[in-house]
């Protein structure tokens, strides 16, 4: 089924290739996420995959208040602005709140809104007012067909830059799991689908204060999503996932990427000579 192509500076999801979404969950400091950035920059040039650079300025939602949620909005986005001029990426940020909207629209090239906040209204129309790409995450207890709704919060108030992804579905206590169906239902909805590939392995509060995950479980179910026919893949990735400052059980390895794109590009070559997606 086709869908309508959005770009993002010279990334175009929806179009004839896979998009990467990467980066690290939180901005730890300025000197990591410039060094993330550019070997995430040079990866992209290497595999020729398109990429956008995404890290977050704060993580509203940890599961303890004692865990490290980011730099703030105002420090944040001069990292991310860095990032942005230092390597020419197009840069991913989440919003939390609409009053965050017109200063992360300044920097970010598409604002994305959590998981958790995709049924807020004024957030997401707040968003689509920007004028910025808005990257829908699907709320852990939707169903993809509920999807529409939030779709249509963005049209009603004038844009229809979206992306809709799908991250896992809560199935019993601590657990996601991932329905491939969910693709094919969301992209009916005329816009191009990402499969969050690290926070669909993500145990919420597995660890009592803290997320578990099963990282093992990235690669085969990246590809899955892939060959069922996705736009974009989105993978939180780190230099070193076991001691990140948030989601490192379901971080991916950065020295792991190039690797494992080069696999992805060629599953994604064979799906579209198939007409998958599309």
């Amino acid at each position: 089924m086709s869908v309508a192509a959005v770009a993002v500076g010279e990334v175009v999801f929806g179009g004839p290739r896979m998009v990467l979404i990467a980066g690290p969950c939180v901005i730890e400091n300025a000197d990591a996420s410039l060094r993330h950035a550019q070997r995430l920059a040079d990866i992209s040039r290497r595999t020729q995959v398109p990429l956008v650079f995404k890290s977050s300025f704060d993580k509203a939602n940890r599961t303890s208040h004692s865990s490290y949620r980011g730099p703030g909005l105002d420090w944040g986005l001069r990292i991310l602005e860095r990032v942005k001029s230092a390597t020419g990426l197009p840069i991913l940020t989440d919003v939390h709140e609409p009053n965050q909207v017109a200063a992360c629209a300044q920097v970010a090239d598409i604002l994305q809104i959590p998981a958790l906040l995709s049924r807020q209204t004024d957030l997401v129309q707040a968003a689509a007012r920007s004028g910025r790409t808005v990257n829908l995450k699907k709320g852990q207890f939707l169903a993809p067909w509920d999807m529409q709704a939030v779709v249509r919060k963005v049209e009603a108030a004038g844009n229809r830059r979206i992306l809709v992804t799908e991250r896992g579905f809560s199935f019993g206590y601590n657990n996601l799991v991932s329905d491939l169906r969910s693709l094919s239902i969301m992209r009916g909805l005329g816009y191009p689908v990402v499969y969050d590939a690290t926070h669909s392995v993500q145990l919420p509060g597995a660890g009592g204060e803290r997320s578990e995950g099963q990282r093992q479980f990235i690669e085969p179910l990246a590809r899955a999503a892939l060959a069922a026919g996705i736009d974009a893949i989105f993978m939180e990735v780190h230099e070193d996932p076991d001691h990140a400052l948030s989601d490192g059980p379901n971080s991916y390895p950065l020295d792991r990427l190039a690797d494992f794109l080069q696999r992805l590009r060629r599953l994604d070559h064979l799906m579209r000579e198939q007409g998958v997606p599309g």
